[in-house]
């Protein structure tokens, strides 16, 4: 606990300067958007729609994102109980809460979690898919620190934690 307490302290001036951005009107709403979309909506519509455009090849994509989103969504659980990390905007007064949170915790990132698994199985199945989300991903990571809601280190940690229970599911499922 006290390792996270250095960290959180540490990591308040970047989560300063990453929100400062968010106090122009148009930033806000295009990162207060993505954080919006990001959240499980562009998701779910695009498993619902691989099928259609893709037949077998866009189930099997859209089961085994799914699939991987409910593995996420527990460990995610787990760890935002197990830390305790409250968010940023708690922290100091000057960060702005620009959006309402899912939760009260902070570690880690489950919008980046989720986008980071998410890109890494539609990539490995349609490659091209892979490469025009990676941008949307990037965006979501980006607007949880725009949005004062999380610590630099909880979007590393989602990423991690996302590419690594992707990269597994990859690995067990085999070829494609």
């Amino acid at each position: 606990m006290r390792m996270m307490q250095r960290m959180t302290e540490a990591e308040l001036p970047l989560c300063l300067a990453f929100n400062r951005i968010s106090r122009r009107w148009l930033v806000n709403r295009l990162f207060a958007a993505v954080s919006r979309l990001g959240n499980g909506v562009f998701w779910y519509v695009l498993m619902a729609v691989l099928p259609l455009l893709y037949g077998p090849l866009g189930v099997r994509a859209s089961l085994h994102m799914a699939l991987v989103g409910l593995l996420c969504l527990p460990l995610y659980k787990w760890l935002k109980q197990a830390t305790l990390r409250d968010r940023p905007y708690t922290r100091d007064a000057a960060i702005l809460q620009n959006v309402p949170p899912l939760d009260r915790f902070s570690f880690p990132s489950g919008h980046t979690m989720h986008a980071v698994a998410f890109t890494l199985i539609l990539a490995a199945y349609l490659p091209a898919w892979g490469w025009a989300v990676a941008p949307f991903t990037l965006l979501v990571a980006l607007s949880r620190l725009v949005l004062g809601l999380h610590y630099p280190s909880d979007v590393l940690a989602g990423a991690g934690i996302g590419a690594g229970v992707a990269l597994v599911s990859l690995a067990l499922a085999g070829p494609y």
